[in-house]
């Protein structure tokens, strides 16, 4: 089966979806951009901006299929490969001045034009499933594997259909379809209250509901492989979920009664999410007020299990750490919890929610919860990065002691250099090169072992936070939940007044999008009556 690759092609101020069959040949390429373009293929001139595809000019004698696709799309921008077109269409379209509405554009255009995103029709208590989706939307390598899914799955072809749908539409899109793939895979979402009315479910059930559907389905080279996550990029990561929100957890296990030689076990597991334990300790004795605190907690725990050594059960304690990040991380706030009532006579049991405040920032930081392994690769980059900010304060400070000094800095650089001896230059030009891990003109520091799929050079573990799944309400089975996603760049409200355009979010209600600030954001910590935050979706920080 032959191979399809892709691309985003930019030709003056446009950009073109395209697709093409590498084994086809440059000419076939050419074609299909005339197609699109105009150009004729003698005048079309294509370059790169993917590092990995091809240098300067694409001749029309050169191999497509010799390119390493699924490594250029590793480092791709936003995880899609990137061409340049440069030449003239056989027809110029004079420009117009004819001022265009929004709604006189095709439903296309007015998507891409309108200033706020599309919402979703609530359709009953789905506002748990409105919120996911919002939350889903921006994640490339998914929709990167959902347009190449060629599969039957009718719940994963919905949820492609309903992303599209999004994105095409400056109106509020109608989930319907995937509402009923969605009742007809779990028939728990399709459940009603006494009379009659679709009961309000769970948005972290719905997620790992639907994240272990679409694992089983997104599989093989060809779906990894379009969001650049196949063959080692992949790492053990074996379907599209997994190399995008999995993570591979070491726990170990350790006994507590024995002293001297110690008895440890160990296992590893695969997680799509991590927990905030909200809670607290044993007995509510430890107080939770930030994310990573809960999270600590979380990882951390007392087992009772039988001892070899000591021949009858024991306390165990267990730590869990992640051995293999993922591009993009997902944390619960352990809100909800089963709360038993033997007492009571019409059940056993209730859902209750825990409403105390926990703080988030933008940034998270996971090299804690990372094995020593991991910490090790993550250190290198992070010391890297520590050296060179430490170089550029020293600097600032220098200027700022020469100007009180009233030293010209601007003169002082732009005097003649001073000689300098010939040996005691070759002996700083090999310091440099040391420096910069050089050696003989090339790199001697071997590349840095990856810590998981599709993640950034010199990943530091640090991620930001683009979306979060908040719940209003004091009841576990009620309330509502709404979705608060990071705007994209051009998109925010700063382009508008100046301010930063990376400082604006959209808040969706549903079918109602509003634009708010990365300050409202941060006060969905809980311990009121307001949105509280539930499912928070990290990204990994280039």
């Amino acid at each position: 089966m032959a191979t399809l690759v892709a691309a985003s092609v930019k030709w003056n101020k446009e950009s073109y979806d395209l697709t093409f069959t590498p084994s086809e040949g440059v000419a076939k390429l050419k074609e299909k951009l005339q197609q699109l373009t105009g150009v004729p293929p003698e005048r079309a001139k294509l370059m790169s901006k993917t590092k990995g595809l091809w240098k300067g000019i694409l001749k029309d004698d050169f191999d497509l299929s010799s390119i390493n696709y699924a490594s250029a799309l590793s480092t791709a921008k936003n995880g899609q490969l990137s061409i340049m077109l440069m030449g003239t269409a056989d027809k110029i379209v004079a420009p117009s001045s004819k001022v265009v509405f929004l709604e006189d554009l095709p439903p296309e255009e007015a998507a891409k034009a309108a200033p706020e995103p599309s919402g979703l029709v609530n359709l009953g208590n789905t506002c748990y499933m409105n919120s996911v989706l919002q939350c889903l939307r921006p994640v490339p390598q998914l929709r990167s594997g959902l347009r190449t899914y060629s599969g039957s799955n009718r719940l994963v072809n919905a949820l492609g259909d309903t992303l599209h749908a999004l994105d095409r539409t400056a109106e509020a899109a109608s989930p319907a379809g995937f509402l009923m793939a969605l009742r007809s895979h779990f028939p728990q979402f399709g459940q009603t209250g006494s009379r009659g009315e679709p009961m309000q479910q769970d948005a972290e059930e719905f997620f790992s509901s639907l994240a272990a559907e679409a694992a089983r389905e997104l599989t093989g080279d060809a779906i990894l492989g379009s969001a650049g996550l196949s063959g080692d990029a992949a790492g053990t990561a074996t379907n599209l979920i997994d190399a995008t929100f999995g993570m591979e957890m070491v726990e170990t296990i350790t006994c507590d009664e024995i002293t001297g030689a110690s008895e440890t076990t160990s296992s590893t597991d695969l997680a799509r999410k991590i927990v905030c334990n909200i809670q607290g300790g044993h007995g509510n004795d430890t107080n939770i007020n930030h994310i990573s605190e809960g999270i600590d907690l979380a990882l951390k725990g007392k087992v009772e299990k039988h001892s070899d050594t000591l021949g009858r059960n024991a306390t165990w304690t267990k730590v869990g750490r992640i051995s293999r990040l993922p591009p993009v991380l997902t944390v619960q706030f352990g809100r909800f919890y089963w709360k038993e009532t033997p007492e009571s006579q019409d059940h056993t049991g209730v859902k209750c929610k825990v409403m105390k405040p926990v703080t988030f920032q933008s940034i998270l930081d996971v090299f804690e919860f990372c094995t020593d392994e991991v910490k090790s690769v993550l250190k290198v980059s992070r010391d890297k990065f520590a050296a060179e900010e430490d170089e550029r304060v020293s600097k600032k400070l220098k200027a700022m002691e020469d100007k009180e000094k009233g030293i010209d800095t601007d003169a002082v650089m732009t005097e003649a250099p001073a000689e300098v001896d010939p040996e005691e230059k070759e002996a700083l030009e090999a310091a440099l090169a040391m420096s910069m891990g050089e050696e003989n003109g090339a790199a001697s520091m071997a590349p840095l072992r990856p810590v998981g799929p599709g993640l950034p050079d010199e990943f530091q573990g640090l991620y930001e936070l683009y979306a979060v799944v908040t719940h209003k309400g004091r009841e576990a089975d009620g309330g509502h939940y709404m979705a608060w996603v990071k705007a994209d760049p051009g998109k925010g409200g700063g382009k508008n007044d100046g301010e930063d355009d990376d400082d604006w979010w959209f808040v969706f209600d549903d079918d109602e999008v509003s634009p708010c600030r990365t300050e409202d954001i941060l006060k969905l910590k809980g311990g009121g009556d307001w949105h509280m935050s539930y499912l928070n979706y990290y990204r990994a920080k280039k």
